[in-house]
């Protein structure tokens, strides 16, 4: 069976902004789509968010696709390092990602150790897509660059998307990512292609 599992951000939950779209419309596509709810969200702390991810994940097969928006791709990461060397995930995608802490003291914790990203790039069986903004507050574009050169990701650029988030700050809601559902899909498919 084909699975996605979707990690929300920071302060995020499985209704808020597009996950719900996301979901449907892999559901359509004969996907079983989890967007479960990580513990202390307002204070995300790596070691409860990753046993959350393992726990939701059960038995790991290459059939699984995995999406994360903003801390979500380091719990991501920080999962996938976890992995034994023969085990790998189907894909993922991640969504305003970043493999450092991005100046929050609240997120320290999924940074004290760098990010292992080689170990990291053989994890997934058909690659990695990124997607981020040209106009993210927070995430800046280079990482973008760091995970096409360490992971050989995809890259997504979209314009003026802002942190693909609720409405925080005055950022209009983002409820709809289409980019999210064709990532999936070049994955399943094989189609990556570095630019």
């Amino acid at each position: 069976m084909k699975r996605v599992i979707i990690v929300h951000c920071w302060e995020g939950y499985p209704q808020y902004c597009w996950y719900p779209w996301v979901k449907k419309e892999l559901e359509a596509r004969n996907f079983e789509v989890i967007v479960p709810a990580f513990p202390e969200t307002e204070m995300p702390k790596m070691d409860k968010w990753v046993s959350k991810l393992q726990e939701v994940i059960g038995e790991l097969d290459e059939e699984l696709y995995l999406i994360g928006h903003s801390i979500g791709c380091a719990t991501i990461m920080r999962y996938l390092e976890t992995l034994e060397d023969i085990q790998k995930v189907g894909g993922v995608v991640f969504v305003a990602g970043f493999n450092e802490n991005i100046g929050f003291d609240e997120i320290q914790n999924f940074f004290e150790t760098p990010i292992d990203l080689e170990k990291i790039k053989v994890k997934s069986k058909n690659g990695f897509v990124t997607i981020h903004s040209d106009d993210d507050p927070y995430v800046d574009l280079k990482y973008s660059e760091i995970f096409k050169e360490k992971l050989e990701a995809e890259i997504i650029i979209k314009h003026n998307a802002k942190h693909f988030s609720g409405e925080i700050e005055g950022e209009e809601s983002c409820i709809e990512l289409q980019e999210v559902i064709e990532s999936v899909e070049k994955l399943l498919n094989n189609l990556i292609k570095i630019k």
